[in-house]
């Protein structure tokens, strides 16, 4: 079964996703490392509407991300990862 990733942007409410990697800098990796976002850590999104703010929880902490953050942040289902 092949795994498939995403960037978080394309996830709907609702959803939780497991964070694989982060396609960015060291600037804004360090400063997603220091929110908590780290390979592994498992991610609910609370709101993905536009144009209102991109929101997820991640243990147990929400945060407000900008759309180029989430493009940025490449998740995959939880599902594949439990099998």
């Amino acid at each position: 079964m092949e795994i498939s990733h995403r960037p978080l942007s394309g996830v709907k409410a609702g959803e939780k996703v497991r964070l694989v990697y982060i396609d960015a800098g060291h600037g804004l990796r360090g400063r997603l490392v220091a929110m908590g976002l780290v390979p592994g850590t498992i991610l609910t999104v609370i709101n993905n509407n536009r144009p209102g703010p991109f929101v997820i929880s991640v243990k147990n902490t929400k945060v407000m991300l900008g759309r180029g953050m989430a493009n940025k942040i490449i998740v995959s289902d939880t599902e594949v990862q439990n099998k």
